[in-house]
């Protein structure tokens, strides 16, 4: 079938098509033939792959979370896998299919309009998209949002390995900012209604709240806010917001945030494998452990705000761990020098902390601390080589005084 897609083939311009699903299935054809190399089988479509592999744990917990979160909402006290999963299914997989699928056809109209092959990098963000919003989006704003972030947020920057931020990222700020009523509050993390898988009646049990950790932490206001998330979890019966609860993920949020242990497997094959940067996780972690020690130390005389948060808490709560492992690491927008990950996480980690608790219009803070460095990113790389080159140059010269 090949000679119908290269050129003055009958299907020519569909080429870039052809070229994905070739490239995809069999290694590829093309050798380096002149200048310095490395002899390498990685690569950028098996490196995509290889952080699909690693979204499985968070996708699979999920869609389990979302139909338990939905049976718990209707008094189920402890439903079944199956129910659970098929539940969970039947609202997660359309969503996903819709990020592809708009996804997808971007990225060949792109392709086919530029001449060139299509760009392997949306393999990630079509599925990083869907797991961070909630499983009550409308299909219409998954379309529209992953719209935004393959277009506004790739393609005008030149498509993949050209972007300055997050597509995923992107998208989901589109979302945020455009619609918030379908991205916040407490009303879209559950999904809460009739059923035909189980025993649910369509009546919601008295007392139940769809609301995470972090928005009730956020309406803190005479109570100490730890003490207002364990009232909370006991007065409706329905929301533990305990640590244990929190890292293994059983509580309201967006569809694959919510599990800081499924996070951590993802991160395991991130940097078993060599894909994922362990300077920029590390620094994450050093930025938010010392700016919630700083504001804990703060909230020493008003335990009634969201500056009393422990930092444990805050590593497990919203989507910390999830945008630490895959968001943070995006090879593109991120940091590319050693010294300039250390220095680019630590900031992320930093400013996400510090976000969610000073403003708390924007409980999260995530999301908006790695599209604030994203901005900076190439800045920091900069001044690194910058200041590597003086230092080279002083060594070269004082060499050179010596001989």
């Amino acid at each position: 079938m090949r000679p119908d897609f290269e050129k003055g083939g009958k299907f020519e311009k569909l080429y870039p098509l052809f070229e994905a699903k070739e490239s995809f299935t069999f290694v590829t054809r093309d050798r380096t033939k002149s200048g310095a190399h490395i002899r390498d089988a990685l690569d950028t479509k098996r490196m995509m792959s290889t952080v699909i592999v690693a979204l499985i744990p968070c996708m699979l917990f999920g869609i389990y979370n979302v139909g338990y979160q939905h049976f718990r909402a209707y008094g189920v006290a402890d439903p079944a896998l199956m129910q659970c999963v098929i539940k969970g299914a039947w609202h997660v997989m359309p969503i996903i299919i819709v990020s592809y699928a708009v996804g997808g056809i971007w990225e060949l109209i792109f392709a086919v309009v530029r001449k060139h092959e299509l760009n392997e990098g949306f393999l990630v963000t079509g599925l990083l998209v869907p797991l961070t919003l909630p499983p009550t989006i409308p299909l219409w704003m998954v379309a529209v949002g992953v719209s935004f972030g393959v277009v506004i947020g790739k393609e005008v920057f030149g498509g993949t390995g050209m972007n300055v931020f997050n597509p995923a990222l992107t998208a989901r700020a589109f979302i945020f900012f455009a619609y918030p009523a379908a991205i916040s509050g407490d009303k879209c993390w559950r999904v809460v209604e009739n059923t035909t898988f189980g025993a649910v009646d369509g009546t919601i049990v008295d007392g139940f709240s769809g609301a995470t950790p972090l928005l009730v932490a956020s309406t803190t206001d005479t109570m100490a806010v730890t003490e207002r998330l364990t009232e909370f979890g006991q007065a409706t019966g329905y929301a533990d917001f305990s640590w244990a609860q929190s890292f293994v993920g059983l509580i309201p949020g967006s569809i694959g945030e919510t599990s800081a242990l499924c996070c951590l497997i993802g991160a395991a094959i991130l940097l078993i494998t060599g894909v994922g940067s362990a300077r920029i996780m590390i620094g994450v972690l050093i930025g938010a452990l010392c700016m919630a020690s700083l504001l804990n130390a703060i909230s020493i005389k008003d335990p009634t705000s969201m500056l009393a948060i422990p930092v444990k808490q805050h590593l497990v709560y919203g989507g910390f761990m999830f945008g630490l492992v895959y968001m943070a690491t995006d090879p593109v927008s991120a940091s590319q020098t050693a010294i300039g990950k250390w220095i680019y996480g630590f900031l992320v980690g930093f400013l996400a902390i510090l976000i969610r608790t000073i403003n708390p219009a924007y409980p999260e803070g995530m999301m908006l601390a790695i599209l604030f460095m994203n901005a900076f990113a190439p800045l920091i790389d900069y001044f690194v080589i910058a200041a590597h080159m003086k230092k080279r140059m002083r060594r070269s010269k004082e060499s050179q005084a010596y001989a």
